[in-house]
């Protein structure tokens, strides 16, 4: 008879918590954040070169590169109706109650 606390695809029990990081994932954000404000002192006259030598867009570029490693990204959500479907938005118009 199969155990019947066991769920295909995972161990048994809670596990970690839906959106908390690993340690790995946790340790690596901590570095890259403690490696950029070391380098902030440099970072403009970093940029500046960039800008100069290949242009703006250029130094926006490697600026968001930074940031996106630095910041976490926003998870995008897809809003759906009923079984993913459509939405329906029903509009009624009437006195307060």
């Amino acid at each position: 008879m199969a155990n019947p606390s066991f769920k295909k695809g995972g161990k048994p029990g809670p596990g970690r918590p839906k959106g908390l990081p690993n340690k790995a994932t946790a340790n690596a954000r901590e570095a890259i954040a403690a490696f950029v404000e070391q380098q902030t002192p440099r970072l403009g006259h970093l940029l500046d070169r960039i800008e100069t030598e290949e242009g703006p867009l250029a130094a926006f570029r490697c600026i968001q590169d930074m940031v996106e490693y630095h910041v976490p990204k926003l998870q995008r959500t897809e809003v759906t109706g009923a079984d993913g479907g459509p939405q329906k938005i029903i509009y009624e118009w009437g006195e307060p109650t």
